[in-house]
């Protein structure tokens, strides 16, 4: 069972802020107005930590691999919004031809519609984890019972169909509100952001998205794509199947090993 959930440095801190506050009204109720600028200040903070999907401020975020994977010069590819019945096939074959290992994090509703791709994501030696079940754009806003409902009910759909229970999880585009880290903390699992983004969703040139993935690549970096919602490049085609082969190789040539978040944690 996951262990007594301890809040960020930032959220007990804010707690306190509350507490203060609410005391110092009591006390003089003539510094409303300072007691009401501290609690907006505070709350401006959390939401702008909310809106950084690599901060740290609300609770522990996996923004790069642990040393011992950085040792092994490993790194991690992560493939989101999936599974897409179009596109993920020819992403698995093309992570075969390299022999590279890739981390799936996987839309409930879209496993549940294409459950034998999620297998097959599994078989071929990767890892599926939670990209929560609606991969609603106002994630972010949701409070604690829906927030938990939605992630799982993913983690329930996922572990179903695959057989493993997800030990990740990613929120849409990142973001998300002070309610996430207990909620994972109930459901044992474990936020993941990225070392960097290529905004492969918006963006359809190869080129850029290469560039963008591979500027100061090194050893422990997480790398996102998306094989679901993926860009389209000017020959219609997802913009992750033209950059895949071209990363990996240039994964090689950095010496680089590409294994699912799972073994590099582990």
């Amino acid at each position: 069972m996951p262990r007594h959930w301890t809040p960020s440095p930032t959220l007990k801190a804010s707690f306190a802020l509350h507490g203060a506050a609410g005391l110092a009204l009591l006390a003089a109720p003539a510094l409303w107005p300072w007691a009401l600028g501290a609690l907006a200040a505070n709350h401006a903070l959390l939401t702008t930590a909310g809106l950084l999907p690599r901060s740290t401020l609300l609770g522990p975020n996996l923004t790069r691999l642990p040393e011992s994977a950085v040792g092994r010069r490993e790194i991690a590819l992560t493939i989101d919004d999936g599974p897409d019945p179009e596109v993920t096939p020819a992403v698995l074959d093309l992570l075969d031809a390299a022999g590279a290992k890739a981390t799936f994090f996987c839309i409930g509703w879209r496993a549940r519609e294409n459950p034998a791709l999620c297998r097959e994501i599994v078989a071929r030696g990767h890892c599926v984890e939670n990209h929560g079940d609606s991969h609603s754009k106002v994630f972010s806003t949701f409070g604690p019972r829906r927030m938990q409902a939605d992630i799982a009910a993913a983690q329930a759909t996922l572990a179903d169909i695959t057989g493993r229970a997800p030990h990740f999880f990613r929120a849409t585009a990142g973001l998300r509100n002070p309610f996430l880290d207990p909620v994972l903390h109930r459901l044992d699992l474990k936020l993941a952001a990225w070392t960097r983004r290529p905004y492969d969703t918006r963006c359809g040139d190869p080129a850029t998205v290469l560039q963008r993935l591979t500027r100061n690549l090194g050893p422990g970096d997480i790398l996102l794509l998306h094989d679901g919602h993926a860009a389209r490049s000017t020959d219609g085609q997802a913009v992750i199947l033209t950059v895949l082969p071209r990363l990996l190789a240039t994964l090689t040539e950095h010496q680089l090993t590409p294994v699912t978040l799972a073994d590099a944690c582990s």
